[in-house]
C-alpha cells in the first residue's frame, strides 16, 4: 500500500503550498492568506463557506461570498437581521438556496448563543458534538470548520479524498472509517493536516476528476487506477 506520507510528498513538491483557507481581500478572493483567520468575521466567512460548498463547486461558492461581502454580510449579527429571502437571492450562485438561506440563519443563530471565542475552548469530541447537532452541517462540514475555524487537528474527508485514494488502493466503508485512517497513518499536525487537504482538492480538481487526467497526473507512477 502507498503510504499517505508519500501521496503528501509528491503533492507539495509539485503544487507547493495552498495557503488555505481562501478569505475575502478588500471584497476579492485570493486563492492564499498569510497567517490564521484573524478575526471572528473571517472565521465566520469561513464557515459559511464550508457550509455553502456543500453539493456545489467553489468557483459557485466564491460568487455568493461575493454577493454576501458587496452587501456587508459577513457577520453574524447582519445575518440574523436579514430576511431570508434576501440571503436566498445572495447565495443563488451557491445553489439550494432557499434551503441555504434557511440554514445560514440557523448557524448565525447558533453563533449568538454559542460564540466562537467560548467554542473554541470546547474539546474537539465536544465541539464536533455541537457542531453536527445544527441543522445541514455533516461530519465533512464539521470538520472543515474545526481544522480551519477552531485550528485544531482534524482531517477532512471529502469526495476528492474518497475518489482519489480509492484508486490508490484504499478503502473504507464510511466517513470514520476513511478519517481513521488518515489519523491511524499520518502524524497528527494542525498546519499538515490543512496542507494535505488543499493540496488533495487542487489534485482532484485538475487531475483526479471523475473522467481523470491520468497522463499529466503527478502522481500516476504509484496509482493502481492509473495502471489499469
Amino acid at each position: 500500500m502507498i503510504k499517505l506520507n508519500l501521496v503528501y510528498d509528491k503533492l507539495y513538491k509539485s503544487f507547493g503550498p495552498q495557503g488555505w483557507w481562501p478569505l475575502t481581500i478588500k471584497g476579492n478572493y485570493s486563492k492564499y492568506h498569510s497567517g490564521r483567520p484573524k478575526t471572528d468575521n473571517h472565521k465566520f466567512e469561513i464557515i459559511i463557506g464550508a457550509f455553502l460548498t456543500q453539493n456545489t463547486n467553489w468557483k459557485n461558492v466564491e460568487k455568493a461570498l461575493y454577493n454576501l461581502a458587496k452587501n456587508k454580510l459577513l457577520n453574524i449579527e447582519r445575518i440574523n437581521k436579514t430576511k431570508k429571502e434576501k440571503l436566498a437571492q445572495l447565495i443563488r450562485p451557491a445553489g439550494y438556496y432557499n434551503q441555504k438561506s434557511e440554514r445560514l440563519k440557523i448557524i448565525a443563530k447558533f453563533l449568538t448563543k454559542n460564540p466562537i471565542k467560548k467554542l473554541n475552548k470546547l474539546p474537539v469530541k465536544e465541539l464536533r458534538k455541537k457542531l453536527l447537532d445544527i441543522k445541514g452541517i455533516g461530519p465533512e462540514t464539521a470538520d472543515s470548520i474545526i481544522l480551519y475555524v477552531f485550528e485544531k487537528p482534524i482531517f477532512v474527508i471529502d469526495a476528492y479524498t474518497k475518489r482519489i485514494f480509492s484508486r490508490l488502493g484504499y478503502k473504507a466503508k464510511n466517513y470514520d472509517e476513511w478519517q481513521s485512517l488518515f489519523h491511524k497513518s499520518l502524524k497528527k499536525d494542525l498546519n499538515s493536516f490543512k496542507e494535505y487537504h488543499a493540496l488533495i482538492v487542487e489534485l482532484g480538481k485538475n487531475y483526479c476528476k471523475s473522467r481523470p487526467f491520468c497522463e499529466s497526473c503527478i502522481i500516476k507512477g504509484i496509482c493502481k487506477f492509473c495502471k489499469l
